[in-house]
């Protein structure tokens, strides 16, 4: 059932599902496992989910729980590229799309693609 309300639970359900699929890819996943294993239920993957189901919530709800700067960690990485955050949009859509309705997925995807084009330009890619 998709989704025609955004609500806290299904965006940590979006996360989950995400990262899930981000581990299997061969662009982005890398990236992921260096800094955090390649294990979901681990203390630092669960960490992380709850950040990015908070920094969403933000987003989409205005939900003040998310305390952080979504770009310094990337300034850390080696090796992104913009086909890196390419495939991540695609990845991204793919998840937003099986969760929610078109109406809906579509905040997700044009927030997402303003956040990946900034830290394009932030980064210089």
């Amino acid at each position: 059932m998709l989704h025609n309300e955004i609500t806290k639970v299904n965006i940590h359900t979006m996360v989950v599902k995400f990262y899930a699929v981000v581990l299997k890819d061969e662009t982005v996943g890398p990236f992921f496992i260096e800094k955090l294993g390649d294990n979901l239920k681990t203390f630092l993957w669960e960490t992380h989910i709850e950040l990015l189901t908070n920094f969403w919530a933000s987003i989409a709800l205005g939900d003040t729980a998310y305390r952080g700067n979504p770009f310094a960690p990337h300034t850390r990485l080696q090796g992104l590229k913009r086909e890196t955050f390419d495939q991540w949009l695609i990845l991204f859509f793919g998840v937003v799309d099986s969760i929610y309705k078109p109406e809906v997925a579509s905040q997700f995807k044009e927030r997402s693609t303003i956040i990946a084009g900034n830290f394009m330009r932030n980064l210089n890619l």
